[in-house]
């Protein structure tokens, strides 16, 4: 797919002593009754996600709700009150004793009381110490809002349920699916059947699979062709888990067969099989419904083992009306025509595949096609818009065949189909055979830039990439979503570099490299291979971290490697593990066994997946001898946690000096172990620039007198270095100062070189920094010093600006410099820029029918136009008009860009009403309001207010939300705001304080403080 966790600590044996802690369940299966006996303080278990307590042994015994948790806890220790007193009435006997002195003894009955009254406080005394979150009253123990919680879910009808873990048991596999369903787009509801033959693999009297959301009803089971009736199904809604109980042991080695009926209304989010609609040229309101299962919304649509290991063939009947179409993941097989103008299409059975992939659409689209090697590749989209589905056409063809010669494995389907869908929340999502899409990310037109080309590009290569990596071959589990994610992103960039080296993608990797190295400096970050379990876990791991971080160690390694090797290593990892699963450490085995090298590879690239961040590698210089050392990279308000000392990395330390600087014949490489180590150089070495092109995933800080040296060669033969590498030393010294091991001045001094730089990564590199500052000083409402910046960007940027075009000429680059670059100019009130964007506006909209603007300078037009009232309301009427997403896309961002705080409000609250905007709109309305400063208050604002709708319609975790919660914050530099957001986060509970982009958040804030407080100063001295 293009652009989730709760820590359980072990239970104590003295668990009651210590309720204060949780852990999961333990995994039980309860294919037999479970046994009657009491249950001992020792064996009491933790569940997660409720409320009672539940002895094991209760069975069938019920107990109301309010004495449930006093009465059960109260058995755990052995000492109902009832119970223990009689039992001490009638078991006691008390002698006598006879007196030997002239002290007295106290009689029988002052010691039965004594001991009675003592027993009694002791009780009592135990129970309130044992159960400290009852409140007794007169009615008894009142349930508070942290009770204990039960060994076994409570199904919905008060019945146990026999399994005790958020993951499913692995004694049952599915096989194959035979899917019957028919959605209502008037009604907006759909039914339908499954049949699931499965194989018993142990031996058990429940079958456990997921659903959510629909109503059920289990028609016929059968094992081994002989029907057996089904006891009674149960359901575990917090886990989206029924159970299908029969009377007696299923065997190991038999076969079940399960039909199950069920229906539900399409879904109103963007998950699950939803619903979905657009106008036509005409205005009329066209219906459709579409399908996104990743990660785990199969279940919404259909009964299933829903997680990635269990995969199995699918058969797929879907009903529509017979004006409509309907596709699926295979190619069509039948077509039967039933009654009241309804047919019913029955396509062919699937490959072996998980559920997240299984997908169906029904509308009316149209399409065009073109056979390759007998695939037929076809693109869909509504009728309005077949007209710009061509070049995505043809660069799936061309990307197609590149992956079947470089993977040599043959594109296994008869068919793939890519479809643009109107409303989708992800970019794109790669279900075999059936790859859909964000309309933006598949369409193209006279109105889109090369940048918008560009993006097309990339996000088909990157869902044609998946066909292998995660279709082919799967990860065991989302705990190791970077084998799909990470390989697809390296493949993108890989892939299309080679098929449309006009694309100029390999700057964009660089891009993506150091958006990944930002997300992971920081403590809320997480391991490429990471434990998750919970759905909001699973849901927040779809971030750069398994995306770009896990695409740039890939390159890393690729760089450690030849071409061959790390070719073969793909495709030997492919052809062994097709149709299957796998975990991070079978990748590394594969790329080994191509080598010489067979346990160094592992070894490196597991230092890299298992453990959070990357290595800060310092380098000291003294004569010929130059040492290294190594440390945990890690953004920290308190230097203290600056650093983790017992991480370590196996760093391939790539180089080139003054002696030779040649990229192609000087580069060396040293595989850097240990803590420190030291090597020996030419003593008349001038510079050593380290990690070349940013093909490693590390920083490095070259020590002050390092730094000079790079500073000097800049200012005196800045091509002496790569312009990657250029862009990669401004990424590097910015991201030290925010550390604290580089003076800001010093970081600031670097970028003095500028005024002579045409390149487009470092030149955007630095405009992304100094945006980033001038946005928090402006905040901050430190107007003189805001203004002075503005002065100093425009002027180490002027000439570059003055020399841009107004026109469309060029190569990528220099599309995309001219862009930034004119943005930049006209939002820092660059009077030449103002003055040509309004006269360009002012024509267009005045002949806006008859004339189009130069696709590359729109962004900047737009943003102009729209500070007016009038231009904004033009743009607004051609927004709601226009028929290409990119454009569309540009004039979005321009509105929302507006001083205008009314119609900011407005345009927000539109999203979430159905109105003009759609509501997958609200994330870039919220991240361009929250770059104004008119607008960033706002944002912040509607978020809060608007929350429990906003999670309700994107889900809690998703990509969306993530970017949501950090875009609206980013920019908040005040011990104030760093209240409100934690305030506010910490009383949603589990509807949010949970979430690592939440934690990021608060993180980003507490740096911005510092930054502040500690730069102003020297940033202030040097403008």
């Amino acid at each position: 797919m293009e652009s989730f966790h709760t820590d359980h600590t072990p239970l104590p044996r003295n668990m009651i002593e210590n309720s204060m802690f949780e852990e999961e369940p333990d995994v039980v299966d309860l294919a037999k009754e479970p046994p009657l006996y009491p249950l001992e303080p020792d064996d009491a278990v933790y569940e997660p996600r409720s409320s009672r307590l539940l002895v094991r042994g209760l069975g069938e015994n019920e107990l109301d709700e309010e004495e449930e948790d006093c009465e059960s806890s109260a058995r755990l220790l052995g000492m109902s009150f009832m119970n223990r007193t009689s039992s001490l009435r009638n078991n006691s006997s008390y002698i006598r004793q006879e007196s030997n002195g002239s002290c007295s003894f106290p009689s029988a009955r002052t010691l039965f009381v004594g001991a009675f009254v003592l027993l009694v406080v002791a009780t009592v005394a135990m129970v309130i110490y044992f159960l400290p979150k009852c409140n007794f009253t007169k009615e008894g123990c009142n349930k508070t809002e942290h009770s204990v919680e039960p060994l076994y879910p409570i199904s919905t009808n008060g019945k146990i349920f026999p399994w005790t873990n958020i993951r499913l048991p692995r004694n049952v596999i599915p096989v194959q699916y035979d899917i019957s369903l028919h959605p209502n787009l008037t009604t907006m509801t759909f039914n339908g059947s499954v049949s699931i033959k499965m194989k018993i693999l142990e031996e058990t009297r429940n079958i456990i699979l997921h659903s959510s959301g629909l109503s059920l009803n289990v028609k016929s089971s059968k094992v081994e062709e002989t029907h057996r009736k089904i006891s009674e199904m149960l359901e575990y809604k917090p886990w989206n888990q029924i159970a299908l109980v029969f009377p007696e042991d299923l065997q190991k080695g038999q076969t079940c067969i399960v039909e199950i009926e069920f229906s539900a209304n399409l879904s109103d989010t963007y998950s699950g099989f939803y619903k979905s609609s657009y106008k036509n040229k005409n205005g009329e309101i066209r219906w459709l419904a579409a399908t996104q299962f990743e990660p785990l919304a199969a279940r919404t649509a259909f009964p299933c083992f829903d997680e990635p290991d269990f995969k199995a063939t699918f058969l797929i009947k879907i009903k529509r009306d017979a004006n409509y179409i309907s596709l699926s993941n295979m190619p069509k097989m039948h077509f039967n025509e039933l009654h009241d103008g309804i047919v019913e299409d029955e396509f062919e059975n699937s490959v072996k595949m998980s559920t997240y992939l299984v997908a169906f659409i029904v509308a009316d689209f149209k399409y065009v096609s073109k056979e390759l090697n007998g695939t037929k590749v076809s693109v869909y989209a509504i009728p309005d818009k077949i007209d710009q589905v061509e070049y995505a056409l043809k660069a799936s063809v061309k990307l197609l065949e590149f992956y079947n010669g470089y993977f040599q494995i043959k594109y296994p389907l008869q068919k793939l189909d890519l479809v643009a869908i109107p409303d989708f929340q992800a970019g794109a999502m790669e279900n075999w055979g059936l790859i859909t899409f964000r309309e933006a990310a598949l369409l193209y037109d006279n109105t889109s830039t090369v940048l918008d080309k560009q993006r097309v590009t990339v996000v088909i290569a990157h869902e044609l990439a998946h066909q292998w990596f995660g279709n082919l071959v799967t990860m065991e589990w989302w705990s190791d979503l970077w084998l799909n994610e990470g390989f697809a992103t390296f493949m993108e960039f890989m892939s299309v570099q080679s098929t449309f080296p006009e694309l100029e993608v390999n700057d964009d990797f660089l891009m993506a490299r150091f958006k990944a190295m930002a997300k992971d400096s920081l403590n809320s970050s997480h391991p490429i291979s990471s434990s998750v379990s919970t759905p909001e876990e699973i849901e927040e791991i779809f971030d750069s971290v398994s995306y770009e971080k896990g695409a740039s160690i890939l390159l890393m390694l690729k760089s450690c490697m030849s071409e061959d090797d790390f070719q073969n290593g793909i495709i030997k990892y492919l052809k062994k593990y097709e149709n299957g699963n796998t975990k991070n450490e079978d990748l590394w085995e594969s790329m080994s066994k191509v080598t010489d090298k067979t346990s160094s590879i592992s070894r490196m690239m597991k230092t890299w997946t298992v453990q959070k961040g990357f290595p800060l590698v310092t380098v000291t210089r003294n004569g010929k001898n130059v040492s290294f050392q190594q440390e945990y990279f890690q953004l920290s308000v308190d230097p203290k946690n600056s650093t983790i000392s017992n991480s370590l990395w196996q760093i391939p330390l790539t180089s080139i000096n003054s002696t030779c600087s040649n990229y192609s014949t000087c580069k060396n490489v040293y595989m850097l172990r240990y803590k420190t180590e030291t090597v020996t150089v030419p003593s008349e070495v001038e510079w050593v620039k380290y990690n070349i092109n940013k093909d490693g995933f590390y920083l490095v800080d070259y020590g002050n007198s390092g730094w000079s040296e790079l500073i000097n060669l800049l200012n005196k033969n800045h091509s002496l270095l790569s312009y990657q590498d250029r862009a990669c030393l401004i990424s590097d010294i910015f991201a030290l100062s925010r550390l604290g091991r580089v003076s800001i001045q010093q970081a600031l001094e670097l970028t003095n070189y500028l005024t002579v730089e045409t390149n487009a990564p470092p030149v955007l590199e630095a405009i992304f920094h100094f945006n980033r500052i001038y946005r928090l000083v402006e905040k901050r409402g430190l107007w003189m010093l805001a203004g002075r910046m503005k002065l100093k960007i425009l002027s180490l940027f002027g000439n570059l600006t003055d020399k841009q075009t107004w026109n469309n000429d060029g190569s990528l680059a220099d599309h995309r410099l001219r862009s930034s670059l004119l943005k930049i100019a006209c939002t820092y009130q660059h009077q030449t820029c103002l003055e040509k964007a309004r006269h360009l506006f002012s024509t267009w909209k005045t002949s806006r029918n008859n004339m189009s603007l130069p696709a590359d300078v729109k962004s900047t037009v737009f943003f102009v136009g729209a500070m007016s009232e009038e231009g904004w309301d033009i743009l607004l009427q051609e927004y709601s008009e226009s028929m290409s997403d990119a454009e569309k896309h540009k004039i979005l961002e321009a509105l929302a860009s507006t001083p205008n705080t009314t119609k900011l409000v407005w345009m927000m609250q539109d999203t979430l009403n159905g109105g003009i905007f759609r509501p997958l709109d609200l994330p870039t309305i919220l991240s361009a309001a929250s770059k104004t400063l008119s607008g960033y208050l706002y944002a912040w604002d509607f978020v809060k207010e608007n929350w429990d709708l906003i999670i309700e319609k994107f889900h809690l975790g998703s990509f969306t939300v993530q970017d949501i919660v950090t875009q609206t914050t980013c920019e908040f530099s005040t011990k104030a705001h760093l209240l409100e957001v934690e305030t506010f986060f910490a009383s949603q509970k589990d509807k949010g304080s949970q979430l690592r982009s939440v934690q990021e958040a608060i993180e980003t804030i507490k740096l911005n403080i510092q930054w502040m407080d500690t730069n102003l100063k020297a940033l202030s001295g040097w403008l």
